[in-house]
């Protein structure tokens, strides 16, 4: 608790305090009361980011979490080829943010990329420039990056799963198709609810991968709201601002962890285990 209290209240007791202040880092706080609430809230950047936001935390668990699933319930299996496609599949795992932003930066380059090697014609477009583009590239390079985490969620869930309920479905004359709808799918219920937790709170701290490749200066396309926290603390030298942005980051994420764990009935959820 008192690990708890140092490292995440002090730090948002601080944020807090500096949202009601007028700071640019340098001179002292002065405080100002509600104005920079009232001034980002009602501000065009936030609207916009709020919406992009949003956007990415749909987007992000459509994509990510069918693949992850079906990817950790194929590495489950205990076939030796299934193992070696998996240690593949989990490389992304051990590349930095960074490092995966650049090397998709240097792909994606229309000049010097893979879109000017022949045969990679559809490529040659400007991924990262285009606002109509940018937002699907970044979404797709964040899943490339994340979905093997996920994936390997599911694997250990699928692990857990009795052999017995395996079994008695095959009795029941089910396939595969039907063992997966009425056995895996239910058992998984727990590991989905956290995916998801883990997955749309962590849509909200996208940052080092949209500014390593748009090299700092990010676009209406994809300025979601942690960007725009950046750009209005650090840019602007709006350290008030940023504050604001940063409480409001904070109760998204509460909401989001909230409503998972409401909706879903998690905290009234049993062990699934035999004879537990």
């Amino acid at each position: 608790m008192a690990l708890f209290a140092f490292f995440a209240v002090a730090p948002l007791g601080v944020a807090f305090y500096l949202s009601f202040t007028d700071w640019n880092a340098i001179s002292a706080p002065t405080w100002i009361g509600i104005d920079n609430w009232v001034r980002i809230l009602t501000g065009e950047n936030f609207r916009n980011g709020l919406i992009l936001s949003l956007q990415v935390i749909v987007v992000s668990w459509l994509v990510q979490t069918p693949i992850s699933l079906l990817l950790g319930v194929f590495t489950a299996g205990p076939q030796r080829y299934r193992a070696g496609l998996a240690a593949i599949y989990f490389l992304p795992l051990i590349l930095s943010s960074a490092a995966t932003a650049l090397a998709f930066k240097a792909i994606l380059d229309p000049n010097f990329g893979l879109g000017s090697v022949p045969g990679f014609d559809l490529l040659r477009q400007d991924w990262l420039g285009n606002p109509q583009l940018i937002f699907v590239t970044v979404v797709f390079i964040i899943a490339w990056q994340f979905v093997p985490f996920h994936a390997l969620l599911y694997q250990a869930g699928v692990r857990q799963i009795p052999a017995s309920l395996y079994e008695a479905a095959e009795l029941d004359g089910a396939g595969r198709v039907k063992a997966f709808w009425h056995v895996t799918l239910p058992q998984l219920r727990h590991t989905i609810v956290t995916s998801s937790t883990i997955m749309l709170v962590g849509s909200l701290t996208y940052f080092d991968v949209i500014f390593v490749l748009t090299g700092g200066v990010p676009g209406y396309g994809i300025r979601i709201l942690p960007i725009d926290m950046y750009l209005t603390g650090f840019a602007a030298n709006d350290m008030g601002g940023a504050s604001v942005l940063a409480m409001v980051l904070v109760v998204l994420g509460l909401l989001i962890a909230l409503g998972i764990t409401r909706l879903s009935g998690f905290a009234r959820m049993k062990s699934e285990q035999e004879g537990a």
